[in-house]
């Protein structure tokens, strides 16, 4: 059981969107898995195999020891009963309370595309009527958030993550194959100072909040705050 479980449709997805928000908890002693939804085979650099190698090194850098990666197409993202299906099936069987997904504004279409179907997943995963591959039991829920992977977005709540961007950075420089320029590597978007730019958001939206670096999200629902709020 655990009590986050992250979403990406490929490996540093999530890394990119929460890794410091991830190593965060994880130092707090909440379990975290991750779970990429496709094996990335259609990236323009790196293998299945090597991508592989890189998620796993980057989880155990963030400290995480659930990390589940299925085999849904790369670049065939779509809202099918199948994909729901394995998704319901990863849910039913780990029993996250929390769920966080790609935020759908992103330039990437997998992105916005594997948060619909983890958004139609984690609804199925509640209904006791619906059977996943495996006849698990239902389970809800409690509460699905929104990471960005690409992009600069006005977030509508920040987690502090100055203690461990160094965590986060590690955690992505472990993805060689993507954010490593080589005279065999295709130039993409994340070759030219991408880890870069992502530090830099964090420390924007850190300034805007008093802290050094922050890493933002969007909530499904209205999120309810206790007194502390106003020193209470």
């Amino acid at each position: 059981m655990l009590d986050i479980m992250a979403f990406g449709a490929h490996s540093d997805d999530v890394e990119i969107g929460m890794g410091g928000t991830i190593a965060k908890y994880i130092n707090k002693g909440f379990r975290v898995g991750i779970c990429d939804l496709t094996e990335a085979e259609r990236s323009s650099n790196g293998t299945v195999a090597i991508r592989k190698q890189e998620a796993a090194l980057a989880a155990e850098t963030l400290g995480v020891r659930e990390r589940i990666s299925l085999t849904l197409p790369d670049r065939g993202l779509f809202l099918t009963q199948d994909a729901i299906r394995e998704i319901v099936a990863v849910i039913r069987m780990y029993q996250p309370k929390t769920v966080f997904v790609p935020y759908k504004k992103d330039r990437h279409p997998d992105h916005g595309h594997a948060a619909e179907i983890v958004e139609e997943a984690v609804f199925s995963a509640g209904i006791h009527k619906y059977q996943d591959a495996k006849k698990q039991q239902a389970h809800k829920v409690q509460n699905i958030y929104y990471y960005m992977i690409n992009g600069f977005h006005k977030p509508e709540f920040v987690i502090d993550i100055t203690d461990t961007m160094e965590q986060k950075k590690a955690s992505l420089r472990a993805y060689k194959s993507q954010f490593s320029r080589t005279e065999q590597s295709i130039e993409t978007p994340l070759t030219n100072g991408y880890v870069e730019t992502v530090e830099a958001r964090e420390m924007l939206l850190g300034k805007e909040v008093g802290v050094t670096y922050a890493e933002g999200f969007f909530s499904k629902r209205i999120l309810l705050l206790d007194n502390d709020l106003f020193g209470g």
